[in-house]
């Protein structure tokens, strides 16, 4: 049995990460979407809650499980037995720091490869920021995510007010 990581902070989780997910579990076995609950970066939802909205995601698909993770990437691959990362690339810039991150991943584990698939043509643009920076906006995101997510945005942007909205982004204003 094959089974396979696909992590990323997923915060949130959209379209593009679920579409990477779907077409990598029709590869391998098994797949886990690990969530990372540390990185360094400004988040907009809890570990928690980034784990249930993906969770939601993928309700009902048997082959697709969704985990936690604060560590390196590859030592949780060793924990779960999984011999694969996957990793999505949107645009050329992707490339060249997943090229980056799996050669320091194979350095550290020479077993434990990276599978890379290219998005499908209607994601590309789609990034956890555009959607953050979209739905502080109110502009509509019900194409770019799940509606569970949708939902949960919109409460999240109404909860921290309109002064906080504006330092989840970047700039789609002009």
């Amino acid at each position: 049995m094959v089974r396979a990581i696909f992590p990323g902070t997923f915060d949130p989780i959209h379209y593009g990460h679920v579409d990477i997910a779907l077409r990598a579990a029709n590869l391998f076995d098994e797949l886990i979407v690990a969530v990372y609950d540390r990185p360094l970066k400004n988040l907009l939802f809890s570990p928690a809650e980034r784990i249930e909205l993906t969770s939601q995601s993928f309700k009902g698909n048997g082959k697709i499980k969704v985990m936690g993770y604060n560590n390196l990437t590859v030592k949780f691959c060793r924990q779960v037995g999984a011999k694969v990362i996957v990793r999505g690339l949107r645009v050329f810039s992707d490339f060249e720091y997943e090229f980056r991150m799996a050669l320091a991943n194979h350095r550290l584990e020479k077993d434990i490869e990276v599978v890379a698939l290219i998005t499908s043509e209607e994601h590309t643009f789609l990034s956890s920021s555009t959607v953050k920076e979209i739905s502080s906006l109110r502009g509509d995101i019900s194409t770019m995510v799940p509606p569970h997510v949708e939902d949960a945005l919109m409460r999240r942007m109404d909860s921290i007010g309109e002064t906080n909205r504006m330092n989840h982004h970047t700039s789609l204003r002009d």
